[in-house]
């Protein structure tokens, strides 16, 4: 991971003092600030999935078909969205095509976690989990580099079960409330979760247990995502700082469970899933208990008995068939297109979003290479406002868990394209990767590590300002 110290006119050693509950920030940064590499934005009248944009911009605005799909590809995709919307059930089932629920689990079907193919977020007091759940693992490495699953309990707490068989533990969550101010005054605060695992049914959990809260993300435009070149992400890391902005990047290499070959994460929080294969069968096996052919048997640990011995859906429980749609679905849904772009505040915004050092990570532009399933996700630029690389955050965001290359305070820079459709589609503002940002001001409020200077320039705008860069992102 790259040291910021090394080298002249880079950020310097930063130090942060932090009181919560109660308290207040204080930040300090060295001077001088490291410079921002200028960025070229995209003009707003571009389409922000190129041809796989929708005008759509309703509740159902990530949800929707490419509209460059053919006939065939349409069938397919909408059967893929049934599966999406499928609520699975305990085997044996009366529709054996549909059944091997479990034995534990977090939801019964994709949409569960993913309404109307969009954004979760933490409970409300007295509400279940339902579109966020919470990683572990202990210290050390899985055989495949990956984070080490716990022995009783695995690599997430699956807090639902089948009948017959106990779910796995619970999950507490408490706020911490965190204070600061803007450069001119203007207070705000800022909530922190602490999550506790309580109700273990395998005894305990241990001291060295590692947990990382997660909200689920939305799914659309991964297709163009997954179809730009390697080679093309690999250009945009700058782990040296070589252009002195003070911002590095690295991807994360994991490996692939279909090909078992060593390549770079596009998908996930920590970017630790390479296709969207292997994302869909993952979340398939670790959230709904759905064995695949790249993930046989069933998601039960050596001292969950009862789960071992509970009937399945048989082998697998998601067919290929039906795995092949479902990939197809996930690769062309939609991108929303911008709203207001072209309002003189938004343009204003962005223009701020490229000054203050925003874009150095939410890089406006890729393009897909010439090689794509379906065809038409081939050569097509886009504007998803991520370079799909790994950036330390800095302590504040820090789940302290390391998932393949990723260490404890690194994620994936998220793609910013129809952020701002979140309350439409989903009913909350809920950001970053525990949802712990209510709107786009306090997930830059957050920003530390690599996105720190950043964060400060965007609190030294003024009021009228600050309203602008947040519109700029909305509007994408």
């Amino acid at each position: 991971m790259k040291k910021l110290s090394a080298k002249p006119g880079i950020l310097a050693t930063i130090a942060a003092v932090i009181v919560v509950a109660g308290g207040c920030v204080a930040h300090e940064l060295a001077s001088p600030r490291p410079r921002v590499v200028p960025v070229e934005m995209p003009d707003p009248s571009s389409p922000p999935g190129g041809d796989y944009t929708t005008a759509l911009g309703n509740r159902n605005a990530f949800a929707d078909a490419s509209p460059v799909l053919t006939a065939d590809e349409r069938r397919i995709f909408f059967f893929g969205n049934r599966l999406f919307n499928t609520n699975w059930t305990t085997a044996p089932g009366s529709v054996k095509a549909f059944d091997g629920l479990g034995p534990v689990f977090n939801r019964v079907s994709c949409s569960g976690c993913h309404t109307r193919d969009g954004r979760g977020r933490p409970p409300e007091p007295g509400e279940d989990f339902d579109s966020m759940l919470v990683r572990i693992s202990i210290p050390g490495r899985a055989p495949d580099g990956g984070p080490k699953p716990h022995p009783a309990y695995g690599d997430q707490i699956n807090d639902r079960a089948i009948l017959g068989v106990p779910a796995e533990a619970k999950i507490d969550l408490k706020w911490q409330t965190v204070h600061g101010a803007y450069g001119d005054g203007t207070p705000y605060e800022l909530q922190k979760p602490i999550v506790r695992v309580v109700d273990p049914a395998f005894g305990p959990l241990g001291d060295d247990l590692m947990t990382s809260p997660r909200v689920a993300n939305q799914v659309y435009g991964l297709g163009l995502l997954e179809a730009v070149y390697q080679n093309d992400i690999l250009k945009r890391a700058d782990p040296d700082d070589r252009d002195g902005d003070g911002v590095s990047g690295r991807p994360n290499w994991v490996i692939d469970p279909e090909t078992h070959e060593k390549v770079i994460g596009r998908f996930g929080w920590k970017a630790n899933q390479a296709t969207l294969r292997s994302q869909d069968t993952g979340a398939a096996f670790g959230d709904i208990g759905l064995s695949t052919s790249l993930h046989p048997g069933q998601n039960c640990m050596a001292a969950q008995t009862a789960c071992a011995a509970a009937q399945t859906g048989g082998e697998p429980e998601l067919s290929d068939e039906f795995l092949d749609k479902l990939v197809l679905y996930s690769r062309t849904l939609a991108v929303p297109a911008r709203r207001n772009s072209h309002d003189p505040e938004v343009i204003a915004g962005g223009q701020l979003f490229a000054k203050i050092g925003c874009a150095a990570c939410h890089s406006p532009t890729m393009k897909s290479g010439a090689m794509a399933s379906p065809i038409s996700l081939a050569n097509q630029t886009f504007h998803p406002f991520t370079d799909l690389l790994l950036h330390d955050m800095g302590s504040g965001l820090a789940d302290g868990r390391p998932d393949y290359e990723a260490t404890g305070s690194e994620w994936r820079t998220p793609p910013l394209w129809g952020i701002g459709l979140i309350p439409d589609v989903n009913g909350h503002d809920r950001l970053l990767h525990d949802g712990r940002a209510r709107g786009v001001a306090e997930a830059i409020l957050w920003h530390g590590g690599e996105g720190e200077a950043a964060r400060e320039r965007f609190k030294e705008l003024d009021a009228k300002e600050r309203a602008s860069l947040v519109a700029f992102v909305n509007s994408l």
